[in-house]
């Protein structure tokens, strides 16, 4: 982060590297503009970015298989259509 003479602080957008002013007109601090933003919100969505834990994944206590979500019957005659509810 640098700084200017009038103490606004300039920030780097973390998609492109453009200088951002951080200040209420800069509407999508940090990122330099709405299409940086959506990049950095796809890469969070497509798991490319993750919050670092001291858990390993398999030890976190969370599974697909134990969200108590209904999931797809494979064996449905309907093409897999149906909802089952998990089996307890």
């Amino acid at each position: 982060m640098a700084t200017t003479d009038t103490m606004t602080t300039i920030v780097n957008c973390p998609t492109c590297g453009r200088s951002v002013l951080w200040e209420p007109a800069s509407r999508w601090r940090p990122f330099c503009c709405e299409r940086c933003r959506l990049i950095d919100l796809g890469d969070w969505l497509d798991e490319n970015h993750r919050i670092a834990s001291s858990l390993g994944e398999e030890s976190a206590g969370w599974s697909e298989a134990d969200s108590g979500e209904p999931s797809i019957d494979d064996s449905d005659a309907t093409g897999g259509d149906a909802l089952r509810q998990p089996r307890h």
